[in-house]
C-alpha cells in the first residue's frame, strides 16, 4: 500500500491546495514568530520533496506564483508579509530552476520603479531575508528586458541631472552593488547585469565603461582575503554571462583585453574552487566569441536518433556522409584568431584541476569550441586530449579527458577513425585504480569511462562500433560486477543497457541485462558469487571475467575483495576446470610467492578456492584430484607452505592476514583430499593451526577453528595418536592466558567425532571447568563464552543416545552436566570497563540450551524431564524481561522456538496459556530486542506460577535501569498487572511473597537490589498496590522493613543508601510499627557520614510528612517541618546531631546511639586484659 501511495504521490503536486492555504494566510500569521517558523519549514519540507521531479510543479506555478506577487504589490503590505512571500517563491525557484521562474514573473513597465523602489531599501550589508533581494534582482532580469527605450523612462528627470539618476544608472548600480556581496543575491545579480547590459540601448552607452569597471574590480581584488574572492566571483560570473548572452560583434572588441588580464591575474592557481570553475567558464566563452556560430559540416551525424525508431528499422542509423565519414565543404571559411590557442591550452589545463566541477566545466569549454573549428585543428585538440591518458599523469587529469571524450562524442566531434585510438584508453580507463597508502582513488575515472560509453551508444552508428562491440562489452560486464564501488558499478550496469538498447550488437545483452540490472549490481557479494556465475555461462565474457579476477581483483589493496575474487573463482572454476587447470592454476601458484602482501595473500586464499573447485569438479566424473592435476603442480602444492615459511611472510604486520590465508588452505586443501598423509606438511599444518589458536585476533582464531574438523577427518582418522591432540588442546583450557583459552576450547568444540569418541567425559568436564566462574578469574568471560559454546558444538556433534556409553553420547547419566552448565552460565552477570560481559556467557548459554533440546527430543526425547523443561523456560522467560536489548532478543527469539519446536517440547509449564500469549501469526512481527514488544506479552506470564518468580526477577532489573523507555514499559506492565489483579487475592499474595523472595534471594546482590528498591519504591506509590497490602497482606510492610535494613547494613554504596531511603519514606504509610522503625531509619541517615545522604533523608522525609496522613501529629507538624526545610542538612555531621535529636523528641523516636570507633590500643589492651 505504501508503495501505490508513493507512486501516486510522485505522479503529480498533491500539497498545492495545502500550500496556496498557507500563503493565502500569511497576512493571519506572520505577527506569531512560532506559527511563521512553522509554516515556512513546511513549504520548505513540501516543495523540497520535488526537487527530483521538478516538473510536476509546472501546472501550478502561474497560480502560486500570482498568489505570491499579488501579496508583494499590495499597498502598504507590511514588510514581514512580503518578506514570507519571496522567501516561499525563493523555495519554488530553487526546485524548479530560475530560468523556468523568470520567464514566468510580470514583466510590464508599471513594475519597473515599484522594484527599483523595493531594492533601493534593501540593506545591502544585511544578510536577514536576503532571498527577498535575490527574487528582486531575478524579477528585474526580466522588467529590464522590457522593449522601450530606457531614455523614456527619464522623460520627467529634472535639467539637473543630480537631482535624479536616469533609469538605466539605478539598474546598473544596483547590479554592482549586489554583485560584491556574499550570498546568493550576488547570482541573481550577475544574471540581471548579463541580460541587461546587452539590450541594444544599453550596450551602447554603459557595456564598455562597465567591462573596464568590472575589470578593474578583478584586478584590485585581493583573492587571499574572502572578500577579494567574494568580489572576483562576482565579476567573473557577470563576464561569463555577458558573453553568454550578448552577441558576438558587439563583444568582440572587448575580449582580448578580458583574456589578456584573466592571463595575467592568473587565478587558475587559486585555492578556491569557485574561482577557478568560473575562470573556466570565461575563458570558453571568450574563446567561443572569438569563432563565428556555426555548425561544424566535418562533425559526425547519426541520424535518427530516436531509440523507437531504430528498433522499428532494420537500419536504424542513416548516415549523410561520405565514405570515410567527413564532410567539410566550409574548410575555406574559417577564421581562426591567435587567442584560439590560448584558450585551448587554458581549458586543457583545466582538465587536469583537483576538483571535478572544474575539470567538467573545462570539457564542455573543449566541446563547444572544438565544434566551431576546422577538421584539422579539431582532430589536434582531441590529440592533446589523448595525450592525457598516460600513467604519468594524474587521476585528476585522465577523469578530466575521460568527460572531455565523452563531450566530444556526445557533439559528434569524435570521427569514427579516432576509435581505434579511444576505445583502448576507454578499456584502460574502466580499470584504472591507483594505490595510495590504504587506499586507492581512480573510482570517479571509472565513472567517467562508464559515461564514455553511455554517450558512444547514442552518438555512433553500430557498424562504426562493430569492431570494438566486444570489448566494451566485455570491460562494462566487468566492471559492473566487479568494481569495488557501487556506483561504478551501476554506472557500468547503465551505460551497458544503453548499448544493448541503442546497438543491439552486445552479445547475450538482453539475457545479461534482464539479471545484473541496476539493483542487482548494488550488493557486492551478489555480483561476486550470483551474476558473474550467471554472466559465466556465456562463452564471450567467460575468460575475461577469470581473467579479470587473477590479474587485478586477487591482487587488490581490499582484503574484502580478495576474499570475495577467490570464492568467485571458485564459482567459475566449476565451469572451465581445464582452462584453470592447465592456464590459471599455475600462474595464481606462482603469485602465492610474490613479493606484494596483497599479491600472495590473495592469490593463496584463491589456490584454496580453485583446488577446492576442481575436486568437486573432479569427483563429479568420478575422479580425484590426483588424477586431473599435473605431478609437477602436486609437487609445488606440498612444498607451497614450506616456501611461505621460508619467506618470511608469517612476520611482519602482514603476517596474521597470511595466518589466516593459510588456515583456508589447510581447510580447503583437507576437503578436496590432496594426497598429502603421513608427509612432514601434516606437521606444519598442526603447527599453524595451532600458533593460530592462540593468536590474540579472533578471526584468524576462528580461521584455525574451521579449519580443524576438516585437517582432523582427512589426515588423522587413521591415526593411533589422536588422543595426544585432544589432551594437548585440555591442557590448555587453563592457560592463565585468555585468548589461549578461547581458542583451544573452541578448537575442541569443533574436532570431529571420531576424535571424541572415548573422551567425551574428559572433554566436558574440563570445558565445564572452563566455563565455570573460579576465584580470581571472574575477568576471563571470554574464555567462559566460548567454553559454553565449545559444549553446545560438542553436543551437536557426538548426538545423543539412550544407552550408550558416557565417553560415546548425550545419554542419561551425562546430559544433567551440560544442562547444569548452561543453568550456571545464565547466572554470569560479570561487570567490567566494557559493562555487563556476562551477557556474552548468558547468550551463548541459551544458544546452547535450544540446541541440546531440540537435539535430544528430535532424538531421545526420554533423557528430557519435567524439572529441566521448567528450568529452561522459566530462565528464558526471566532474560527476555531483563534490560539488554540484544539479550532480550536471543532470549525471546529462542523462547518462540521451543514452544513451537517441531516435534513438540514435552513438559512446558502452561502450554496451552502460553500459546495465547505468544500465537504463531504474530512472531514474525515482534521484534524482541525491543521493550514495548517484549515486556507486554512476558508480564502476563505473572498471573502464572511457575513463572511468577523469573518474571519478577527480570523485570525487577529492567525497571531499575536506567533507559527512561525501558524503565517505562517495564514499570507499566507491573502497574497494568496490578490492575488486572485488584480483585484477585490469591494472585495478589503470590505477587507479594514472589517480590520478597526476589530480595531474600538475592541479598548483597547490588545488580537486584538497586533495581529492586528503585522498583518498590514506585509501587509503594500505587493506590492499587498499597490498598491490597493494607487489606491482604499486612505482614509484607515489615518483611519489606527488615530486608531492606539487612541489606544496607554495613553499607558504603551511595547509590543504594539513596534508593533504600525512598523505600523508607513509602514505608511510612503502613502500620504504627512499621512507621516507628522506619523514621527511626530516616532518623539514623539525618546524621549519616555522607552529606548528601542526610541533605536526600531530609528532603524526601519532608515530602513523605506532607503526602501521608498521621506521619506526624498535628501538634508537632509545623515545627518538625520547619526543623526540615530550614536545616543545612550537608553540614558536619556534629552540626546536625542536636537538630536531629530534637527531631527524635518531636516524633516520638528513639535517638541513635553513637557507638566509639575502638582504636588500636584498645584492642591491644583488650586482648592482653582477657
Amino acid at each position: 500500500m505504501s508503495e501505490v501511495k508513493r507512486g501516486r504521490f510522485l505522479e503529480e503536486f498533491h500539497e498545492v491546495n495545502e500550500v496556496a492555504q498557507i500563503i493565502d494566510n500569511i497576512t493571519s500569521f506572520f505577527s506569531n514568530q512560532i506559527a511563521v517558523e512553522r509554516n515556512v519549514e513546511r513549504v520548505q519540507y513540501v516543495i523540497n520533496e520535488y526537487q527530483e521531479q521538478p516538473h510536476l510543479l509546472d501546472p501550478h506555478l502561474e497560480s502560486l506564483l500570482g498568489q505570491l506577487l499579488d501579496i508583494v504589490k499590495t499597498p502598504n503590505a507590511p514588510p514581514e508579509v512580503i518578506s514570507i512571500a519571496f522567501t516561499f517563491l525563493y523555495f519554488i525557484t530553487k526546485t524548479r530552476g530560475y530560468k523556468v521562474i523568470v520567464r514566468m514573473m510580470p514583466h510590464e513597465v508599471a513594475d519597473l520603479e515599484p522594484l527599483l523602489a523595493m531594492l533601493a531599501k534593501r540593506d545591502p550589508a544585511s544578510s536577514e531575508n536576503w532571498e527577498t533581494t535575490y527574487m528582486l534582482l531575478l524579477w528585474l532580469s526580466i522588467v529590464c528586458m522590457i522593449p522601450f527605450d530606457m531614455c523614456r523612462f527619464d522623460a520627467n528627470v529634472a535639467e539637473t541631472p543630480s537631482e535624479k539618476i536616469p533609469v538605466m544608472i539605478r539598474i546598473i548600480n544596483i547590479g554592482k552593488l549586489y554583485l560584491e556581496m556574499v550570498d546568493k543575491s550576488r547570482d541573481a545579480a550577475a544574471y540581471m547585469l548579463s541580460r541587461f547590459l546587452t539590450r541594444p540601448d544599453v550596450k551602447v552607452a554603459a557595456l564598455s565603461e562597465f567591462i573596464v569597471w568590472a575589470l578593474t574590480k578583478l584586478k584590485q581584488a585581493d583573492i587571499q582575503t574572502s572578500v577579494g574572492r567574494t568580489t572576483a566571483s562576482g565579476m567573473l560570473t557577470v563576464l561569463a554571462l555577458l558573453y553568454k548572452f550578448g552577441k558576438r560583434e558587439d563583444l568582440i572588441e572587448y575580449a582580448p583585453t578580458i583574456l589578456e588580464q584573466l592571463n595575467a591575474l592568473n587565478f587558475q592557481e587559486s585555492n578556491n574552487t569557485l574561482l577557478r570553475k568560473l575562470v573556466m567558464k570565461a575563458i570558453q566563452r571568450l574563446g567561443l566569441t572569438f569563432l563565428k556560430a556555426r555548425v561544424a559540416a566535418w562533425r559526425y551525424q547519426r541520424g535518427s536518433r530516436s531509440l523507437v525508431d531504430n528498433l522499428k528499422s532494420s537500419n536504424p542509423a542513416t548516415l549523410d556522409m561520405s565514405q570515410d565519414g567527413i564532410q567539410d565543404h566550409e574548410a575555406g571559411d574559417y577564421e581562426i584568431p591567435d587567442q584560439i590557442e590560448e584558450v585551448i591550452e587554458k581549458l586543457l589545463s583545466g582538465l587536469k584541476d583537483n576538483d571535478t566541477v572544474v575539470r567538467w566545466s573545462a570539457a564542455k569549454g573543449i566541446g563547444r569550441i572544438t565544434g566551431r573549428l576546422p577538421l584539422e585543428l579539431a582532430d589536434e585538440v582531441v590529440g592533446s586530449v589523448m595525450e592525457l591518458f598516460t600513467f604519468s599523469e594524474t587521476v585528476a587529469a585522465w577523469h578530466g579527458g575521460c568527460l572531455c571524450l565523452a563531450e566530444l562524442g556526445r557533439r559528434g566531434l569524435l570521427l569514427p577513425n579516432r576509435l581505434k585510438d579511444v576505445v583502448p584508453v576507454i578499456i584502460r580507463a574502466l580499470n584504472y585504480d591507483e594505490k595510495r597508502a590504504n587506499f586507492s582513488v581512480g573510482a570517479n575515472v571509472r565513472d567517467a569511462a562508464c559515461y564514455i560509453c553511455w554517450a558512444f551508444a547514442r552518438a555512433y552508428d553500430t557498424k562504426e562500433l562493430a569492431p570494438y562491440v566486444n570489448q566494451i562489452a566485455e570491460s562494462l560486464v566487468i566492471v559492473s560486477i566487479y568494481d569495488r564501488e557501487v556506483n561504478v558499478r551501476r554506472a557500468a550496469a547503465a551505460a551497458f543497457q544503453e548499448n544493448v538498447g541503442r546497438l543491439g550488437s552486445f552479445p547475450h545483452g538482453i539475457d545479461i541485462l534482464t539479471m545484473c540490472d541496476y539493483f542487482a549490481v548494488g550488493n557486492r557479494t551478489n555480483c561476486y558469487l550470483e551474476l558473474s556465475n550467471f554472466v559465466a555461462q556465456f562463452d564471450e565474457y567467460t575468460l575475461s571475467l577469470i581473467e579479470h579476477l587473477v590479474d587485478i581483483k586477487i591482487c587488490h589493496w581490499d582484503i574484502s575483495l580478495r576474499e570475495l575474487a577467490a570464492e568467485g573463482l571458485h564459482q567459475l572454476t566449476l565451469r572451465v576446470p581445464e582452462h584453470m587447470t592447465k592456464n590459471v592454476l599455475p600462474k595464481v601458484i606462482e603469485k602465492c610467492l610474490a613479493s606484494d602482501a596483497n599479491t600472495h595473500h590473495g592469490a593463496l586464499i584463491s589456490l584454496a578456492q580453485i583446488v577446492y573447485a576442481l575436486s568437486k569438479s573432479a569427483a563429479s566424473n568420478g575422479r580425484s584430484l590426483g588424477d586431473v592435476l599435473e605431478p609437477e603442480i602436486m609437487k609445488r602444492l606440498l612444498e607451497l607452505t614450506t616456501e611461505i615459511q621460508e619467506a618470511k611472510f608469517f612476520k611482519g604486520v602482514n603476517g596474521d592476514m597470511m595466518r589466516k590465508a593459510v588456515c583456508c588452505l589447510i581447510e580447503k586443501f583437507s576437503l578436496s583430499h590432496v594426497p598429502f598423509h603421513k608427509t612432514a606438511v601434516i606437521g606444519v599444518w598442526q603447527s599453524l593451526i595451532n600458533e593460530c589458536l592462540e593468536n590474540i585476533d579472533a578471526d584468524i582464531q576462528m580461521a584455525a577453528v574451521s579449519a580443524l574438523p576438516a585437517f582432523c577427518t582427512e589426515y588423522y582418522k587413521c591415526e593411533v595418536h589422536c588422543n595426544d591432540l585432544v589432551s594437548k588442546y585440555v591442557k590448555e583450557l587453563v592457560n592463565p592466558v585468555e585468548k589461549s583459552r578461547c581458542g583451544y576450547a573452541l578448537a575442541l568444540g569443533s574436532l570431529p567425532k571420531f576424535l571424541l569418541s572415548g573422551n567425551l567425559m574428559f572433554v566436558l568436564r574440563a570445558l565445564v571447568r572452563a566455563a565455570t566462574i573460579q576465584p580470581k578469574q571472574e575477568a576471563l568471560v571470554e574464555g567462559r563464552r566460548d567454553a559454553v559454546k565449545a559444549v553446545t558444538s560438542i553436543c551437536k556433534t557426538v548426538g545423543a543416545k539412550e544407552s550408550c556409553s558416557v565417553d560415546d553420547a548425550l545419554c542419561a547419566e551425562n546430559v544433567g552436566v551440560v544442562y547444569e552448565l548452561f543453568f550456571d552460565s545464565l547466572n554470569d552477570y560479570t561487570l567490567d570497563s566494557r559493562g555487563d560481559v556476562g551477557t556474552w556467557v548468558r547468550e551463548a548459554a541459551m544458544v546452547g540450551l535450544y540446541e541440546v533440546t531440540s537435539l535430544i527430543v528430535s532424538t531421545c526425547p526420554h533423557l528430557f524431564n519435567e524439572n529441566t523443561c521448567k528450568r529452561i523456560f522459566c530462565s528464558l522467560a526471566q532474560q527476555a524481561s531483563e534490560k539488554i536489548d540484544r539479550t532480550r532478543g536471543v532470549a525471546g527469539s529462542i523462547f518462540s522456538k521451543l514452544l513451537y519446536h517441531i516435534p513438540e517440547i514435552p513438559y512446558i509449564p502452561h502450554r496451552e496459556e502460553l500459546l495465547r500469549i505468544f500465537p504463531s501469526e504474530d512472531l514474525e512481527d515482534i521484534n524482541w530486542t525491543v521493550p514495548s514488544h517484549t515486556f507486554v506479552r512476558f508480564a502476563k506470564l505473572l498471573s502464572l506460577p511457575a513463572y511468577t518468580y523469573s518474571i519478577l526477577l527480570g523485570l525487577t532489573v529492567s525497571a531499575g535501569g536506567l533507559t527512561e523507555s525501558l524503565v517505562k514499559h517495564a514499570m507499566g506492565c507491573l502497574v497494568s498487572f496490578l490492575s488486572d489483579i485488584s480483585n484477585d487475592s490469591e494472585q495478589q499474595k503470590l505477587l507479594t511473597s514472589s517480590l520478597l523472595t526476589v530480595f531474600s534471594d538475592h541479598q548483597k546482590v547490588d545488580r537486584v537490589t538497586i533495581s529492586f528498591f528503585k522498583m518498590i519504591n514506585q509501587l509503594l506509590a500505587n493506590t492499587i498496590f498499597v490498598k491490597f497490602i493494607v487489606e491482604n497482606n499486612a505482614g509484607f510492610p515489615m518483611s519489606l522493613f527488615q530486608l531492606t535494613k539487612a541489606e544496607i547494613g554495613k553499607c558504603m554504596n551511595v547509590q543504594k543508601i539513596l534508593a533504600s531511603i525512598d523505600v523508607f519514606n513509602g514505608l511510612l504509610q503502613f502500620s504504627d510499627d512499621v512507621r516507628v522503625k522506619s523514621l527511626a531509619q530516616l532518623m539514623y541517615f539525618l546524621c549519616h557520614n555522607y552529606p548528601i545522604v542526610r541533605k536526600n533523608a531530609a528532603s524526601n522525609l519532608y515530602e513523605s510528612i506532607v503526602t501521608y496522613d498521621n506521619v506526624v501529629e498535628d501538634a508537632v507538624l509545623d515545627d518538625v517541618t520547619a526543623l526540615l526545610t530550614e536545616t543545612q542538612w550537608d553540614q558536619p555531621a556534629d552540626v546536625v546531631r542536636p537538630i536531629r535529636n530534637q527531631l527524635c523528641d518531636l516524633l516520638g523516636v528513639p535517638k541513635p546511639t553513637l557507638v566509639a570507633k575502638k582504636t588500636m590500643t584498645d584492642i591491644v589492651f583488650g586482648t592482653l586484659n582477657t
